[in-house]
């Protein structure tokens, strides 16, 4: 009885590897690679030379070789995930709305015309919403040669700031949200249209481009919202990029 019993036990065990360890993932592949190879391959995108420079599905950067952002090309949102889209750590700061690390520190609320609360002692005349960095010997905060403290460039404010001077933006100018927050996996492919947008004189002008050829790049490579009500219309940043490379002044 227990003879038989292993027997059994043994039989569908082999049975279960064939179907389920062999069978199953070979059907699935040779179905995957007959109707979607692209999609199950990576969806990697080459460029005209047909070298493969990056994935559809997962955002890199654009920048020299010191991670300065490179004005000719557009740029994706920030990302922290590893030293920035590093598809093998990815992830967000998980900071909440209301960490100082993420949107700054409180520079002094008002009430009634009042002034209540207490001044961020760490502002700037740029940036009243400082968070200083701590200096590398341990001891106080980072200060520039004029004595105002060196704040966190990876703060909103901070974020705020920089993208308003690298795109030539008045300081009014209302600045998308993916601009200047990184997304929860760090890998995001695309920016909003609005963002996109507003990088769009910036690039024609390093590529000796009319505005108009720009923007009708980018409305040819614009994402429609999902099942056309979920989300917003998205710009994926590398195929942009990409089609702005084959256009010539």
């Amino acid at each position: 009885m227990l003879r038989r019993q292993l027997l059994t036990g043994l039989l569908m065990t082999v049975v279960m590897i064939a179907l389920v360890g062999l069978a199953y993932p070979l059907v699935v592949t040779g179905i995957a690679q007959a109707f979607m190879s692209n999609r199950a391959n990576g969806s990697l995108v080459k460029n005209v030379q047909g070298k493969v420079v990056g994935s559809s599905l997962i955002g890199q950067s654009f920048s020299d070789k010191n991670g300065n952002p490179l004005p000719q090309y557009f740029q994706p949102r920030p990302s922290k995930a590893g030293d920035g889209y590093d598809g093998l750590a990815s992830g967000g700061s998980n900071y909440g709305p209301s960490n100082a690390n993420l949107v700054g520190n409180q520079p002094g609320a008002y009430a009634n015309d009042e002034r209540i609360g207490k001044d961020n002692p760490f502002a700037t005349a740029n940036d009243p919403y400082c968070v200083p960095v701590p200096a590398t010997n341990g001891n106080g905060y980072e200060k520039n040669p004029d004595g105002t403290y060196v704040c966190n460039p990876g703060t909103v404010p901070e974020r705020t700031l920089a993208y308003r001077a690298f795109n030539g933006l008045a300081a009014d100018v209302m600045v998308p949200s993916d601009a200047v927050t990184a997304s929860g996996s760090g890998l995001d492919p695309a920016i909003s249209l609005a963002n996109a947008r507003l990088q769009a004189p910036r690039v024609a002008k390093a590529r000796n481009l009319t505005l108009a050829q720009v923007d009708r790049l980018i409305e040819e490579h614009t994402q429609a919202r999902q099942l056309g009500v979920l989300g917003e219309q998205t710009v994926n940043v590398l195929e942009l990029n990409l089609a702005l490379d084959k256009l010539k002044p």
